[in-house]
């Protein structure tokens, strides 16, 4: 295969999409008062209600004193609780709270909004097609690099170990 220009560049062109969607994010978000740091976790740990502090740390790829920070913060908002592990007295759980839920609508709202916005001008099959193409690569990944879930585990997906009773937030 030759070697494109970074504009044709597989790696180069992911990297820059997703260096894009998170700039308008970030801005899109910062009316709702979050940092990325913040809008990450709580988008993950939406849709991994009870999921270990441990399992959350790895999840995001960040040490867990980072995390613990974060956390603290998210905690003192009255946004997240952490739980004692009923089977393990070592573990905690971390769940979103009823006191986010407005604005995980928010959070929600305008990641759909921006999802639309970035697959504009693409026909309904052809952006079914684009994120099956995406998931085979994501595949391909996570077998090369040996790992279980390689990052955003998602909706449909188990939760590490937690129950699903995540609140609806469309």
């Amino acid at each position: 295969m030759d070697d494109p220009g970074p504009e044709r560049n597989f790696g180069f062109l992911v990297h820059d999409v997703a260096r894009l969607m998170r700039v308008a994010y970030d801005r899109r978000a910062r009316a709702l008062g979050l940092t990325r740091s913040q809008w990450w976790v709580l988008n993950h740990l939406y849709f991994n209600q009870g999921i270990t502090q441990s399992a959350l740390a790895d999840l995001l790829d960040v040490e867990k004193p980072t995390l613990g920070r974060l956390l603290d913060r998210l905690e003192a908002k009255g946004w997240v609780e952490r739980r004692a592990d009923p089977r393990d007295r070592r573990a905690r759980r971390v769940r979103l709270t009823g006191e986010v839920q407005g604005l995980m609508r928010s959070v929600r709202v305008i990641a759909s909004d921006l999802r639309l916005a970035a697959l504009d001008g693409l026909e309904e099959a052809e952006r079914r097609r684009f994120i099956d193409l995406l998931l085979v690569v994501k595949a391909n990944l996570m077998r090369i690099n040996g790992n279980g879930h390689g990052g955003w585990v998602g909706p449909g997906a188990a939760p590490h170990g937690g129950d699903d009773d995540r609140a609806s937030v469309a």
